[in-house]
This record gives structure tokens, sequence and C-alpha cells, in this order.
């Protein structure tokens, strides 16, 4: 009998789960070998400079997540902006102008954000880690926040907010269609016993709040597709533990050439990725300095 790993398993054995979060699943749908790069070599490939808008997406992520685990009479706009100032990342921008002018733009986006937050209503979750186990996969992730909602029908439910901070816009097709978001809706629902079916991207860039409900059924798509994924991954570690080499590592891990190569980590390591695509400097991932 052989299980999701791939490997064989004694008769009467539950087959091995596949551990994995929704970004090892997404990195093998975007591109075999960076997955193989990210998550198999050993010893690991030496990954590009840091991204400009990463600094800045995971400043703006710990300042709300700081603020929110302060006590309640000191959560006020200006409180998020003085810990997005004393958290900045400085890494990846151009210059320190630069890393100065978008700090200026982050602390103005966290405090519009906040000020329109209740800072009494607390969430049962901040920077919250999940995880569940399925007949194939182990799958586990850490959620923005996790709010609990009253339903129209006075129960109560939860629901998955996840921050945003780049500068493309979002709509409730992308709160829909996020394996992610899905597969953190059913582990929160899992480890705390209480439905959650709701997910939220919020967008900060443009104040947006794209909110959608899931239903019993469209989860349960999207737990299938993971298992899917899932099953792929776990087959292509299995080749890889055997031993790979040459074409046959190639075979496994196929290179998907595209324009998202610049954006790449490991684009320095690949030349069909250099081919594709233009090398980007660190910091031209970040947004416009126009307001919504």
């Amino acid at each position: 009998m052989t299980g999701v790993s791939g490997q064989a398993e004694l008769d009467g054995m539950p087959a091995r789960l596949y551990p994995c979060t929704p970004t090892r699943l997404a990195a093998w749908l975007d591109c075999p070998r960076r997955y193989r790069m990210a998550y198999l070599d050993r010893p690991p490939v030496r990954k590009g400079p840091p991204w400009a808008h990463n600094s800045l997406g995971a400043s703006v992520h710990n300042a709300l997540a700081n603020w929110w685990r302060r006590p309640v009479g000191h959560r006020d706009p200006a409180a998020a902006g003085e810990l997005l100032d004393r958290g900045w990342i400085e890494e990846g921008f151009a210059n320190p102008d630069q890393s100065a002018h978008h700090r200026r733009l982050a602390r103005d986006m966290v405090e519009r954000y906040v000020a329109g937050l209740d800072p009494a209503a607390e969430p049962r979750g901040v920077e919250r880690t999940v995880s569940m186990p399925t007949r194939a996969l182990v799958v586990s992730g850490r959620i923005d926040r996790l709010d609990e909602r009253h339903a129209p029908d006075g129960s109560r439910t939860l629901a998955v907010v996840d921050y945003k901070t780049g500068r493309r816009r979002l709509s409730v097709d992308d709160a829909r269609s996020s394996l992610p978001l899905a597969l953190y809706a059913l582990a929160a629902g899992h480890v705390l016993r209480r439905p959650c079916q709701r997910v939220e991207l919020h967008h900060l860039p443009t104040a947006g709040v794209h909110t959608f409900d899931h239903t019993g059924a469209s989860l349960a798509r999207h737990l299938s597709r993971a298992e899917a994924i899932a099953a792929e991954c776990s087959a292509a570690d299995s080749r890889f533990r055997a031993g790979l080499a040459g074409a046959d590592l190639d075979e496994v891990f196929p290179p998907r050439p595209g324009p998202g190569c610049g954006w790449c980590d490991y684009r320095a390591h690949c030349p069909q990725g250099q081919a594709a695509a233009p090398a980007r400097q660190p910091w031209d991932g970040l947004a416009d300095d126009e307001r919504p």
C-alpha cells in the first residue's frame, strides 16, 4: 500500500500524511523548480536580495499585530503609527530617503486603517497558528487576525482576516478564489470547534475590505484541490529523496518561465527564468504613492 508520501506503507498502518503550508502548495503550482530550491535543496540555494515591498508589508503586519496586543485603552491611531516607526524594516530600499518616504506612507496607511476599527472588539487570535489533518495531509499556517462575528441567526462564527499591502487592487473574487484563505478557515474551524466560513481581504492601500462567505461545498472543493496538489508535491519529494540528477531532476521539477521570473528569489540560479524576464530592482514592487 502506498500513502500520499509516495512511500510504501505496511498493511494496516495509516497512510503518512503530507505536512505543508498554503505557501508551499502555491510554490509548487507556480514553479516546481522554485519549489525544489526553496524546500528541498540541501544546502539551501542562496536567495536574491530582500525586496522592499516585503519589508514594508512585514512592517505593517507587525505593527498591526502589536497594536492588538496593547491594552484596549492604548489602541489609537497614533499608537499604530508609533509601532510602525519603531518596527520599520529597512531592507531592500534604494537609499535611506526612499525608505523614509515609504515609512511615512506606511504610517499614514496603518493610522487610517485602525481609525476605522473598534479597539474593544477583541480578536480571537492575532498572528494565530492553526493546523488541521485531513485524510491526505496536515496543513498549517498563520492567520493575520481571527475575528468573532455574530451571524444573522444570533450564533457566533469566525472570520479569517488577511491584511494586504501590495499595489494590485483586489476584489471579492480574490477572496473567493484564495486557496490559502479557504484552508485557514477550515483549520481555524477545526482548532476552535466553531464554524468558520467567512474570509476577508483587507487591502490597506485602498481601504478596501473584500469579503466572501464560503459554503461547506466551496470549502470542500478548495480542500480537494489542496489534497491533489499535496499528492503531486509528495510524489516529487519522494523521487528527490531517492536521488535525482541532470535531466531527471528537471523532468520532476521543471521550470515554468514567465513574466513573474523577474521577481523570483532564485532567478540567479535559473537560466530559463533569466531569459523569460529582466531582473527587477529590489524596490520595484513598491506601490505608487497615489492614495485612493
